[in-house]
């Protein structure tokens, strides 16, 4: 069985000589859901982005679903980049479209280049993003803009987007960071839920320590874009607390 996830050797250099990830290696299961856990400045969102192929790695592989996301140019990149569901921090959404039209934004990939750019969707495109949005609890919402949204809702959309995509690995950088407690824990059963169900591996970064503990099976410490701790939830102890921010939490 093809893994979902290979990450070898992986760094990331910025121009101004400062390393933001240095030689990681991570191989994740088609049915893991993966808590990656560090401070400020670890190498957490850049490790996703390298991963999606939104910023380019200095060094290393990433193979997505048997995929080489890092060797692909062009349509293939395109094509391997359709393997990868992202949801933002920040939603990503367009204002003046509605929460339908939003989401059928992912499935732009599945199709040449002007039809996806001219925005005509098949039947089934629709069907996938409106079911995406009755799962997220929003099927009462297709039809609004998404500027008019609580931002609950909008990250829901955008999550509702990402399901739409029907990628092979999901990944969430910090998707609870400006919801309240009882939202953010909503927006983790989404995505936890959604990977059993489909089988899809889950990597999400993630600001609180217990929700690592109470919806991953599997958290990943980063320490100045360097792996310091790598095990199951259940092992996240203060020990593994304190290697990974360096104080207790």
């Amino acid at each position: 069985m093809t893994d979902a996830l290979r990450i070898a050797r992986l760094s990331k250099r910025w121009p101004n000589g400062t390393t933001a990830l240095s030689d990681i290696d991570l191989t994740v299961g088609g049915d893991e859901f993966v808590a990656i856990l560090g401070g400020s400045g670890a190498g957490k969102s850049t490790l996703l982005r390298c991963v999606a192929r939104l910023i380019e790695p200095s060094a290393g592989s990433v193979v997505v679903d048997g995929v080489d996301v890092t060797a692909a140019k062009g349509r293939a990149l395109t094509k391997a980049r359709s393997r990868v569901g992202f949801v933002f921090q920040q939603f990503n959404l367009v204002p003046k479209y509605t929460a339908l039209e939003n989401v059928l934004l992912a499935r732009v990939s599945r199709h040449s280049y002007w039809r996806g750019l001219l925005g005509r969707f098949t039947d089934e495109d629709r069907l996938a993003a409106r079911s995406a949005l009755e799962r997220v609890g929003l099927g009462d919402k297709l039809d609004a803009p998404a500027r008019e949204l609580s931002g609950g809702q909008q990250q829901r959309v955008a999550v509702a987007r990402a399901f739409a995509q029907e990628p092979r690995l999901l990944l969430a950088d910090e998707p609870t960071a400006s919801l309240d407690p009882r939202l953010a824990e909503v927006v983790l059963d989404l995505l936890r839920d959604y990977g059993r169900a489909n089988h899809v591996a889950v990597l999400v970064n993630v600001h609180a320590i217990e929700h690592a503990r109470n919806f991953a099976t599997r958290v990943v410490g980063l320490q100045k874009g360097a792996v310091v701790f790598d095990g199951p939830a259940s092992s996240l102890d203060d020990a593994a607390v304190e290697r990974i921010y360096g104080e207790r939490k």
